[in-house]
């Protein structure tokens, strides 16, 4: 074999070279592509529909009210920690198992984070506010909110909700004047939330309850849930999951839901306005503990902690829509349950009625217990939110309650959860399970959460979130506006159960059904629409 010359030498070491480079190149690739954790197979049920996976199984039960019996049944078939057959075939893990739960819930914003679906479409209906944000920018933004859900703030709004149901027991009692005697109590309870989270969060009175008829309202009616709101809509939702982008294509879903983030961000702008008018004008301390004294002081910060403008009119609209929604969700449901157990209705109004007044927030919190455990017994039973769907950032090893065994017949006692994993937590499962709660556990019974007359089993004690119940979430997501919804729920139920009597048109066991809107909300079956029309009655 003849020498090499220098340039042909020089292009071998060249080509080795580069063929060197190539081959740790592709092990470097290879091995970033093998996660260091991986997530084992579990058993699960099997899908019914390929492109939804079991989401479609899940959402067809919440739709029809079936979603614990389905969760109870696949727990007892496969476990606490179960499979998921997810959209298009992709594999997620289900969690029931409490202690599971709450490591989850504990890292929720930081290692599990929402799908990247479900920011878009949160995105499109009220921007980047708290329900949308992550990790740092979610604690900054919830860090300039929490004074305005402190106790301090909370006791100053305890008199506009009680304006409002007094608003209410006014427009009842005309109404029964008329020779009336069925109410649709739905829409009534709808107004009183609006106007309590405009007058009291944003200083803004919507003057639902006097008449008016703001736009936002038949907005927020007009939602539907995604795979309600036509064929394009339905199919893009489906696929929304795998290809996120396709939800910023124009739908009759989409269209509606930047509708409303069009409508709120002009009602956002009159409050700001107003508000701003307000401090210059002298009036500032009156806006110091609101929540739009809040959002104008952190838009005027400097540093960290700043909220940029469009983040300001994103916190509006969020809080907007989810006070209107959830109190009237909450207030209904506990207006349905005392209708189908007259005993617990009387007993509450007679506990009311002893007290002589209007509880105090102090009163409302600690000093009525029956009203507490009515409470209780509602969030538990009907949650707003049943599930949460996140998706792993992260690698991460979640810690189990019990062992349980894989597919391949492993034994566990804690569960490798490998990043970009879905991950499904049934909240409403976990505020329900006979095996936390007792063979009771659906039942309607405030006197479990009584001191004397009921105890908590162990289970349902080690259930992290607002005493022991997931309703209003745990960790970092936990609702920050929980305790204005636990004071105008419980103001609501004082005024109205302590001046009438409710019964259902039925009887106790007048069949309920589902409204499928922004939340699944309680109807009558024999309504097209969220209506809940009650018998109502002047209490002597």
């Amino acid at each position: 074999m003849p020498p090499l010359s220098l340039p042909q030498y020089l292009d071998k070491v060249h080509a080795l070279s580069a063929g060197l480079f190539a081959f740790i190149a592709a092990l470097y690739y290879i091995r970033r592509s093998v996660p260091a954790v991986r997530t084992p197979k579990h058993k699960g049920p099997p899908a019914s529909r390929f492109l939804l996976g079991a989401l479609a199984d899940i959402s067809e039960a919440l739709n029809s009210g079936t979603n614990i019996a389905l969760f109870d049944k696949w727990v007892k078939e496969y476990g606490p920690v179960f499979g998921l057959k997810m959209p298009f075939g992709s594999r997620g893990v289900a969690i029931c198992d409490v202690k599971a739960a709450a490591h989850m819930l504990s890292k929720d914003t930081l290692t599990y984070r929402q799908m990247k679906f479900n920011s878009i479409i949160v995105e499109q209906s009220v921007g980047p506010g708290i329900l949308w944000a992550e990790d740092e920018v979610h604690r900054r933004q919830r860090r300039g909110l929490t004074p305005a859900f402190s106790n301090s703030a909370i006791r100053s709004y305890v008199s506009v909700f009680y304006d409002s149901a007094y608003k209410i027991k006014g427009a009842w009692e005309a109404i029964l004047d008329t020779g009336a005697d069925t109410i649709e109590i739905q829409s009534w309870a709808s107004r009183y939330a609006l106007d309590n989270i405009g007058i009291a969060g944003f200083g803004y009175d919507f003057g639902s309850l006097d008449g008016n008829r703001p736009a936002v309202m038949d907005y927020f009616n007009a939602l539907k849930s995604p795979e309600d709101a036509g064929v394009l809509s339905r199919i893009l939702f489906l696929m929304g999951s795998i290809f996120p982008s396709l939800l910023r294509i124009p739908t009759e879903a989409s269209l509606l839901l930047t509708g409303i983030k069009g409508s709120l961000k002009h009602v956002a702008e009159d409050m700001m306005s107003k508000a701003k008018h307000q401090i210059k004008t002298g009036l500032e301390k009156e806006l110091e503990k609101s929540i739009i004294g809040l959002l104008i002081k952190s838009e005027n910060a400097t540093g960290i902690w700043t909220l940029s403008e469009e983040e300001v009119f994103a916190q509006v609209r969020t809080l907007l829509l989810a006070g209107y929604e959830t109190s009237t969700f909450t207030v209904s449901w506990a207006l349905i349950e005392l209708c189908r157990n007259p005993k617990a209705q009387e007993r509450l109004r007679k506990e009311l009625a002893e007290l002589g007044s209007d509880p105090t927030w102090e009163q409302m919190s600690y000093g009525l217990p029956y009203l507490n455990g009515v409470f209780q017994e509602t969030i538990r039973l009907h949650a707003p939110l049943n599930e949460i769907l996140r998706t792993a950032h992260f690698d991460d090893v979640i810690p189990l309650g019990k062992p349980i065994t894989t597919a391949s017949g492993e034994v566990i006692t804690e569960l490798p959860i490998a990043k970009g994993t879905a991950v499904l937590c049934s909240l409403s499962y976990i505020n329900q399970s006979e095996e936390l709660w007792g063979p009771d556990a659906k039942e309607f019974k405030p006197e479990r959460w009584i001191e004397g007359e009921g105890e908590l089993r162990a289970g349902a004690k080690a259930i992290p979130g607002y005493h022991h119940v997931l309703t209003f979430s745990d960790g970092p997501r936990i609702c920050l506006g929980k305790a204005f919804a636990v004071a105008s729920v419980k103001a609501n139920l004082a005024v109205l159960i302590r001046n009438f009597e409710f019964a259902l048109p039925l009887g106790p066991d007048t069949p309920i059904g589902v409204h499928k809107g922004i939340l699944r909300r309680p109807k009558l079956v024999s309504e097209d629409g969220p209506r809940i029309w009650m018998n109502v009655r002047r209490v002597n």
